[in-house]
């Protein structure tokens, strides 16, 4: 099992209040894991800070990817590396037109900026402000095609099926299936994600390996994410916490 991304023992805390606990976990190459957990839980800090948002200040621990020591690199070090990310609030950026924010993104020179997005649909949209008047659905489509342009090696994922209405959900399915390279056999992916998820509706349409359950900023457990998710939809997080209890030693 080769580990692209590994964080040992990590405590996160936001503007003075300590948000997450004893976090460790490995992603190993090619595999794609999902975050379940309620609002407020602590999903989006982790995924900001192995991303390197300097507002998450990590008070002890360590973030290896690719066997590299990042935990104190900038984001721009990590993205040039391989690390993206998409926000589930991307904000709107004035001035700047989608097309000269994707011609930033670009790692690879073989990548066509046009003809990546006459394939998802969104043609008509790159010489438009990034974000503005964009719907729900939009704004998806924009996030995940900034990072197909980037290319990036892990890509972190911040609730994909928000604010996203059925009608779209299948399409934004498929250009994240395209984007973790779930439609290649799975020996020579190179890809892996880490998805956040507050519904679960986002596994209909993307294979994951593993789910973890995040509650009050600590790992309660992992395992099947499926299993995870059918047990949360009839028990809710609480009965995550008897199952533990029960269960621990």
């Amino acid at each position: 099992m080769e580990k692209l991304l590994e964080i040992k023992d990590l405590w996160v805390e936001v503007e003075g209040k300590e948000v997450l606990k004893d976090i460790s976990l490995i992603l190993p190459l090619g595999e794609t894991h999902v975050i379940f957990g309620k609002n407020g839980s602590g999903k989006t800090t982790l995924l900001m800070t192995i991303m390197g948002f300097p507002v998450y200040k990590i008070k002890h621990g360590k973030i290896f990817f690719k066997g590299e020591d990042i935990t104190e690199l900038p984001p721009y070090e990590r993205a040039k590396r391989g690390i993206g990310i998409m926000f589930q609030r991307p904000p709107t950026i004035r001035g700047v037109k989608l097309k000269d924010i994707l011609i930033s993104c670009i790692r690879e020179n073989k990548i066509k900026i046009e003809e990546l997005a006459h394939e998802f649909g969104f043609e008509t949209f790159l010489d438009r402000e990034v974000n503005k008047g964009f719907s729900g659905g939009e704004l998806k489509k924009s996030e995940l095609l900034q990072l197909l342009v980037q290319n990036p090696d892990l890509v972190l994922l911040d609730e994909p099926e928000s604010g996203v209405d059925i009608e779209n959900i299948q399409f934004i399915g498929k250009m994240i299936k395209r984007l973790l390279q779930k439609d290649i056999p799975h020996k020579p992916r190179n890809k892996s994600g880490l998805i956040i998820t507050h519904t679960g509706f986002i596994l209909q349409y993307i294979a994951a390996d593993l789910g973890y359950v995040i509650m009050d900023g600590e790992i309660y457990c992992k395992g099947n994410p499926i299993e995870i998710f059918e047990g949360i939809q009839k028990y809710g997080y609480e009965g995550c916490k008897k199952c533990l209890k029960r269960y621990s030693f």
